[in-house]
C-alpha cells in the first residue's frame, strides 16, 4: 500500500465515522427528509442543500444562529450563500416588510417602493444608469445574455470554464444538460492570453462576455484586475458587451466589485442580499442599452414577471440600500472580512497543514491544499474528502457552512463568533493533523 492510498483510506474511514456521528445526532432531520423525498425527488427542490447522508431541516433563524429539527444551535457561517448578510429577522428589515404588508402584497400596477429602490440601486453602482427588477440571479443573468444577443444582433456567449451564473447557465464539470441552449465558448479564467485569443477567433460573432469579478461558487478565486481590464478593452474594441455578475461580489464594496477593481462592465447582473433575505434580482447598466426595454418606445422589448416589483422585495431592499448596507457599513464589513480570512490563514500556516482560505472581503473558501489559486481547476486539487470533512467536524463544533467549504461573514457576528470559527478551525488542524501533512493526488 502507498503512502497516499493509506492516507485515503484513513480518510475513508473518518469520514464513516463523521456520517454516522451525525446520523446518530439528527433523527428528526433524517424523518423529515424521508417525509419530504414522497413528494420531492430526494427530497430537495434546491440541489446545493443537499449533502450525504441526508440534510439537516431548520425550524427556526434569529441573528447568527440557526436551529435544527433536533434542537442542535449552530453559528451561521453560510449566510444562505451570501444572501444572508443581515443575519435572520433583522429589526429593520422585519419592520419594513410588516409596513409593506400592511399596505396589501399584490397590488397589480406600478408601487411607490420601486421608484425608490430603483434610484438607490442606481446610485450605488457606477456602472448601472437604469435598472430592472427579476426574482432572481438566474433571470437577471438570462436576460442581461438576452439583452446583449439582442442588442448586438450577434449569437455567442463567452463564460468561464467553471464558472456558474444560475441553474440554467451552469458551466462546472462539463455544464449541465439543462443549460439555456445558447451557443457558448468557454474561455480560461485569469489567462488573459488564451481568453484574448478565442475572443479574437470569435470575431463578429461574439455578443457579450459574462463572468463574476471573484467567482464565488467556484471557490472563492478573485479575478485578476488587469484580465478584468483586458476584457473591458477587448470587447470595446470588438463590439461586444461586458457584463459583471455581481450577484454574489456586489456585497464586497459599496459600488460593487467593479468599483474596487475599477472596471466598469456595460450591463451587471445583482441578486442575493439586496432584497433583504426576499427573492430579487436585477440587470443593469448604460442608459442606451436599457432603455431599450422602455416601453414607451415603438420598438421596446418586452420584459415580463409578474413579481418583478413586489411590494416585499422593494421595500425590504429600500431598507438595505438606505438604512443599513450603507457604504460605510459596506467598508468596514469587508476590512472585517479580511482580517477574518488572514486569521484563518495565519491558523494553518502555524499548523503547518495544506489547507487555505481564498476570498476577498467577507467571502472565502477553504481548499485542501497550499497550491496557488487561480482558476476552477485549482480550486478542485488535493485529497478527495477533505472538505466533506471539514464540513462535519465543524458542524459538531456548532460552526455551519457550506458543504464545499464557502464561508461568508454576516453582519451579526461578533469579535466572539469569529473567535469560535478561528478555534474549530486551528481544533480541525490539530485533531486531524496525519491527513493534512502532505497533499494527496490531483482530483
Amino acid at each position: 500500500m502507498t503512502e497516499y492510498s493509506g492516507r485515503n483510506a484513513e480518510l475513508d474511514l473518518v469520514l464513516t465515522e463523521a456520517h454516522a456521528r451525525y446520523v446518530e445526532a439528527n433523527p428528526a432531520s433524517r424523518v423529515l427528509h424521508e417525509t419530504a423525498a414522497r413528494s420531492l425527488p430526494g427530497g430537495n427542490t434546491r440541489t446545493v442543500l443537499f449533502f450525504d447522508p441526508y440534510p439537516l431541516t431548520f425550524v427556526r433563524g434569529a441573528g447568527q444562529f440557526l436551529k435544527d429539527a433536533d434542537g442542535h444551535e449552530y453559528l451561521d457561517f453560510l449566510g444562505e450563500y451570501t444572501a444572508g448578510l443581515f443575519g435572520h429577522s433583522h429589526p429593520t428589515i422585519r419592520t419594513a416588510l410588516d409596513t409593506a404588508l400592511d399596505g396589501g402584497i399584490s397590488l397589480g400596477g406600478h408601487n411607490r417602493m420601486e421608484a425608490e429602490f430603483s434610484a438607490l440601486v442606481v446610485e450605488r453602482f457606477p456602472s448601472i444608469d437604469l435598472v430592472r427588477f427579476t426574482n432572481s440571479g438566474t433571470e437577471a443573468n438570462l436576460m442581461a445574455l438576452s439583452t446583449a444577443r439582442a442588442v448586438t444582433g450577434r449569437n455567442q456567449i463567452m463564460v468561464i470554464d467553471g464558472g456558474y451564473h444560475g441553474g440554467v447557465l451552469y458551466f462546472a464539470g462539463g455544464g449541465s444538460p439543462i443549460n439555456v441552449p445558447f451557443d457558448f465558448l468557454l474561455a480560461p479564467y485569469n489567462n488573459t492570453a488564451a481568453t484574448l485569443e478565442l475572443m479574437t477567433r470569435a470575431g463578429d460573432d461574439l455578443a457579450a462576455v459574462i463572468l463574476e469579478p471573484m467567482l464565488g461558487s467556484g471557490g472563492c478565486i478573485p479575478a485578476d484586475p488587469d484580465y478584468l481590464r483586458a476584457l473591458r478593452q477587448a470587447t470595446r474594441d470588438n463590439g461586444s458587451l461586458l457584463i459583471f455578475d455581481e450577484v454574489m461580489t456586489s456585497r464586497l464594496a459599496p459600488g460593487g466589485l467593479q468599483e474596487r477593481v475599477d472596471v466598469m462592465p456595460d450591463l451587471t447582473t445583482l441578486g442575493k442580499y439586496i432584497g433583504g433575505g426576499m427573492s430579487f434580482g436585477a440587470f443593469g447598466g448604460r442608459a442606451e442599452l436599457m432603455a431599450r426595454f422602455d416601453p414607451r418606445r415603438p420598438d421596446a422589448f418586452p420584459h415580463a414577471g409578474t413579481f418583478n416589483n413586489n411590494v416585499l422585495t422593494m421595500t425590504a431592499g429600500c431598507a438595505v440600500l438606505r438604512d443599513i448596507y450603507t457604504p460605510q457599513v459596506a467598508e468596514d464589513f469587508n476590512r472585517r472580512g479580511d482580517a477574518l480570512r488572514q486569521r484563518l490563514n495565519a491558523v494553518v500556516e502555524a499548523q503547518g497543514v495544506n489547507l487555505q482560505f481564498t476570498g476577498l472581503g467577507s467571502m472565502m473558501t477553504l481548499h485542501p491544499h497550499r497550491h496557488p489559486v487561480r482558476c476552477p481547476a485549482d480550486a478542485k486539487l488535493g485529497a478527495p474528502g477533505l472538505i466533506e470533512l471539514f464540513f462535519f467536524d465543524l458542524l459538531e463544533a456548532g460552526i455551519y457552512m457550506a458543504r464545499r467549504g464557502m464561508i461568508n461573514l454576516s453582519l451579526p457576528h461578533t469579535n466572539s463568533d469569529c473567535d469560535q470559527l478561528v478555534e474549530a478551525v486551528e481544533e480541525f488542524c490539530i485533531n486531524r493533523r496525519s491527513l493534512l501533512l502532505d497533499d494527496a493526488p490531483s482530483a
